[in-house]
């Protein structure tokens, strides 16, 4: 977007909250007249429960030929529940082809780390075939985040001290290896530590001991690391994991992977023990990667099917206590005591 004239018409999508945000505002700088007077932004997320006003008001805003003033910088997040019905779906798409001059219309999608293609494939297909931008804003990891404040530090005019960079890179999740761990709002967080640190050293380098001072661990959860810890049956990683997802991932939602991840290790040592060979075992339960059948069947050869039906037995009873069946009630300190001492006595192996 730096070279040419800004697009009127884009979709921007990726893991980076930050980076789309900066982007949208790139192309509203772009928009502004002469006299710097800026285009009236509008925001609409999808809404689910009432598709057809959104959709009215998208195609009232976009359409409408500017008169008077700027036009209208139309910026549409979760677009999801306005594709789902063919009728709403184009309408929308409508609305790239109907957009009156001066108006500016960006879809943005922030999407699970991991990712790799657009979301929304018609949709991203249109923009491109009407001549508008689609470009991913992917969260920097590990080295590559650490260059990226390096980058912000020397915009902001903040003296990074040898290592600091890495240090906070670090601390707030950089280096988490897992594919589905939440990075969208890392890059956000590591400026709003950078502002801090600068207050606190103003006139001085930030060295690695100021952030480990100022900087609070933020590593951010990933439900495959806990899934896998649980199948490998190693109790510390996975009583931490458990430990940091129950802040923020709804207890139901723990039970659920949990349960599929125990039963699907039932499902591979009952095939095994009837000498199914590890293709057959894929194409039976419908996983088509071979990395991930080796992975379940690693696992299961750590467990006995008499262990694997106890653990079972153990989400159960986690299931009614969060249900809070009648007998089994629980607030919330106990349930999340109950979580992790099914780790320690159901997953852990016996000594």
């Amino acid at each position: 977007m730096s070279n040419g004239s800004p697009p009127a018409l884009a979709m921007l999508w990726g893991d980076d909250d930050l980076g789309t945000a900066r982007a949208v505002q790139r192309i509203a700088a772009g928009h502004a007249a002469p006299d710097g007077t800026a285009l009236e932004r509008w925001d609409l997320r999808g809404d689910a429960n009432a598709p057809g006003e959104a959709l009215a008001q998208l195609v009232e805003r976009v359409s409408t030929p500017v008169l008077f003033g700027g036009g209208t910088l139309a910026v549409v997040t979760h677009v999801g529940p306005l594709l789902r019905r063919a009728e709403h779906r184009d309408a929308v798409l409508g609305t790239i082809a109907t957009r009156a001059p001066g108006n500016v219309l960006v879809f943005v999608e922030n999407t699970a780390s991991g990712v790799k293609v657009p979301p929304h494939k018609r949709l991203a297909d249109s923009v491109k075939a009407a001549g508008g931008l689609v470009r991913e804003f992917r969260a920097p990891k590990a080295g590559a985040l650490a260059a990226w404040i390096e980058a912000e530090a020397r915009e902001r005019g903040v003296r990074l001290g040898a290592g600091a960079a890495k240090e906070l890179a670090t601390r707030i999740g950089g280096f988490v290896q897992e594919g589905d761990a939440e990075r969208r709002h890392q890059t956000r967080i590591a400026a709003s530590e950078l502002d801090k640190l600068a207050l606190y050293r103003p006139d001085a380098y930030v060295e690695v001991d100021d952030i480990r001072a100022l900087v609070a661990e933020a590593i951010p959860g990933s439900v495959w690391a806990l899934t896998d810890a649980v199948g490998e049956r190693r109790t510390a990683p996975a009583t931490e994991r458990l430990d940091r997802l129950l802040e923020t991932t709804p207890e139901p939602v723990l039970l659920n992977v949990l349960h599929r991840r125990i039963r699907e290790l039932v499902e591979v040592a009952d095939r095994m023990g009837a000498g199914e060979a590890l293709p057959a075992i894929g194409r039976a339960m419908g996983i088509g990667s071979e990395f991930r059948v080796r992975n379940l069947v690693a696992q299961a050869r750590s467990w006995t099917v008499e262990e694997l039906c106890t653990a079972l037995d153990g989400l159960v009873e986690l299931d009614a206590m969060v249900k809070g069946v009648p007998g089994a009630g629980a607030d919330a300190a106990q349930r999340r005591l109950a979580f992790l001492l099914w780790i320690t006595d159901r997953v852990g192996r016996p000594v």
